[in-house]
């Protein structure tokens, strides 16, 4: 199982990052790695809410792990530090026995002179994600979560 660590200096404060984390709208346009798009089905941003999301190739592809051209991962919040903090378990809905399993995402936020240090950990991936792939995806989310935050 891989893990995939990031950080990042966001020039905005931490307030304002924690809200696009949990806020459904944002997470439909920053959540998503370029090439694709995004649907957020359900969001519930409390301990314990669960959320499901789907993430949809733009050009024919057979690389999705629901379907030929879709992701689509469910998940639940487990343990939400206002303006610190976010952890996340989620798990593809797929078929595919190399693409099973939980995994863990935590988000820690941290106030610096010029905004917000976020370290992203992304634990438990499963044998069949390429680590390189996840975290070329990852780290052009979260460019996304950057730059909408800076923005606001």
């Amino acid at each position: 199982m891989g893990t995939t660590r990031l950080q990042r200096r966001i020039r905005a404060s931490p307030s304002v990052v924690y809200g696009a984390l949990l806020d459904p709208q944002a997470v439909q346009h920053w959540m998503v790695p370029d090439g694709m798009t995004s649907e957020v089905h359900v969001f519930d941003p409390r301990e314990g809410g669960e959320f499901r999301i789907s993430l949809t190739y733009a050009m024919p592809t057979t690389a999705g792990k629901t379907s030929a051209q879709t992701d689509s991962f469910h998940g639940r919040f487990v343990e939400l530090v206002p303006d610190s903090k976010v952890v996340e378990v989620v798990e593809f809905e797929t078929d595919d026995p190399a693409m099973r399993g939980e995994m863990k995402i935590t988000y820690l936020l941290t106030d610096a002179a010029s905004g917000t240090d976020l370290v992203g950990l992304h634990e438990g991936l499963p044998p069949g994600v390429s680590p390189a792939d996840n975290e070329r995806g990852w780290t052009m989310s979260i460019d996304k979560l950057a730059t909408l935050a800076e923005s606001r």
